[in-house]
């Protein structure tokens, strides 16, 4: 799976063990009783008041987490 800012968040939180963790240390929150919330992660970080830098780190560390999670 590529991550991208426009992945929706449900697909991240399916394909990524530590995704969840991640996300809401990181301020977004990605579940709702617990299920993924709709959207992207773009749209649920500029919710949070995230800007473009912060969605390349998350697009970034998402990626690495999957890549990790892959071995």
């Amino acid at each position: 799976m590529q991550i991208e800012k426009n992945t929706p968040i449900e697909s991240i939180v399916e394909e990524i063990p530590g995704a969840v963790k991640y996300l809401m240390e990181s301020g977004i929150r990605c579940m709702v009783c617990g299920e993924p919330i709709w959207g992207t992660l773009e749209e649920a970080a500029r919710e949070k008041g995230f800007g473009d830098e912060d969605i390349k780190k998350f697009v970034t560390d998402l990626r690495e987490l999957a890549e990790t999670n892959r071995d």
